[in-house]
């Protein structure tokens, strides 16, 4: 592949990570699931809230069923300038890439699960939607611990690489650390329905969500200028080749 092809292709696939970010945000404005319901709320509060905003529960996932495969050169592109500084294929960079790859799915299986809920909120209990929505919740919030490795592998190569000019900044490597460690919480919405650790609680959700969006933004930044400098150095190995007769 042409050099100027492949880093097209590179800054195209890091400006998908914006076009998910503005995905996100106009899906969940949809929808109203920017704040989330309180665990407390009774089933027939629920079903209220689900007859209410049905058409923006549904059109939510449409746009994130639309928008979720542009997380994929996004993840991709990410390890690939993790491997420039493994030098190939390495430990951080494979699991960035395997983590992130399932990423997608931590956001389209919960909103599939409470679309099922609002498709046809009149056929079903309030049990029952009640129970679909505190598993729309629980997963959506729950699950993201799970990216914790994807987050720490990207803050790790941030201070493994020890070059004149690194991939990514000292200070985004300490973002991503910190991102994971403020999903951690997430995982303790399976436990309690109150407080701050309940999936709409400070710690496992606005905090954590504040500094996700902070990280989303920063990201996409973080990959332009590495790509940038990555055509640097090309352009500096292919001036340094002899001249072929």
């Amino acid at each position: 592949m042409r050099r100027d092809l492949y880093l097209r292709l590179e800054r195209v696939s890091a400006w998908c990570g914006v076009v998910l970010m503005v995905g996100f945000i106009v899906a969940f404005s949809a929808g109203h699931l920017l704040t989330p319901v309180d665990p407390k709320m009774s089933p027939a509060d629920l079903v209220t809230f689900l007859h209410d905003h049905r058409t923006g529960i549904l059109w939510c996932t449409v746009i994130m069923v639309l928008a979720v495969p542009f997380e994929y050169p996004y993840v991709v592109v990410t390890s690939l300038q993790m491997k420039r500084v493994e030098g190939g294929w390495g430990l951080l960079s494979m699991i960035q890439l395997t983590t992130g790859v399932v990423a997608p799915l931590g956001f389209f299986f919960p909103l599939a699960i409470l679309s099922a809920a609002a498709y046809r909120p009149q056929i079903h209990s309030p049990d029952v939607l009640a129970a679909l929505t505190d598993i729309f919740n629980l997963m959506l919030v729950g699950n993201a611990c799970i990216f914790v490795l994807q987050v720490w592998s990207i803050g790790c190569t941030a201070f493994i690489d020890h070059r004149e000019k690194q991939v990514f900044p000292k200070w985004y490597g300490w973002l991503s650390i910190v991102l994971g460690v403020l999903l951690i919480p997430g995982a303790f919405v399976f436990v309690t329905n109150s407080g701050p650790f309940a999936w709409n609680g400070v710690l496992a959700n606005t905090i954590p969500s504040l500094t996700y969006f902070v990280w989303k933004i920063a990201t996409p930044y973080v990959l332009l200028k590495a790509i940038r400098s990555e055509e640097q150095e090309l352009a500096g190995q292919a001036e340094a080749q002899p001249a072929t007769v």
